[in-house]
């Protein structure tokens, strides 16, 4: 396959700790910034994504989620480690650039269902560091 008909490839891959984002360009000339909380809440985890159509689940909490590091996953994707520890989610290259492109929608998506679920962004108080346990709920049932 010719990279001109492959998925878009990233030509940078940088996080930024402090402001809690990853920045990514790709050859096709698009750059997403995209923060932690958002790459966790959309992780591509069984824990997130279930084992099957419908049974993903709303994330709420992570507001103050921040990334720890990155790991490389062959040459087709990265492992996000988190700092509330998640560290399942496999985050292919063409999954990161089709969050990029949807992130509006995604991020509007889950502002909705957390209210709808009368849940919050926030941790609870009293959450060691800023960050407890995610709240997990299956958005069929929400």
């Amino acid at each position: 396959m010719s990279r001109s008909t492959a998925a878009p490839w990233p030509t940078e891959l940088r996080l930024r700790r402090a402001a809690k984002e990853l920045d990514i360009s790709f050859d096709d000339g698009r750059r997403f910034t995209l923060p932690a909380e958002y790459l966790r809440v959309e992780s591509p985890s069984a824990e997130v994504k279930g084992h099957g159509p419908g049974q993903k689940q709303l994330v709420a909490g992570r507001r103050a989620v921040g990334i720890r590091h990155l790991e490389p996953v062959g040459n087709y994707a990265i492992r996000i480690v988190f700092d509330d520890l998640h560290d399942t989610g496999i985050y292919s290259w063409s999954y990161l650039h089709e969050l990029g492109r949807e992130q509006e929608r995604r991020w509007a998506e889950y502002l909705a269902g957390l209210e709808r679920a009368g849940l919050s962004r926030d941790p609870p108080a009293g959450a060691a560091g800023g960050v407890a346990p995610p709240v997990l709920r299956n958005l069929r049932n929400s």
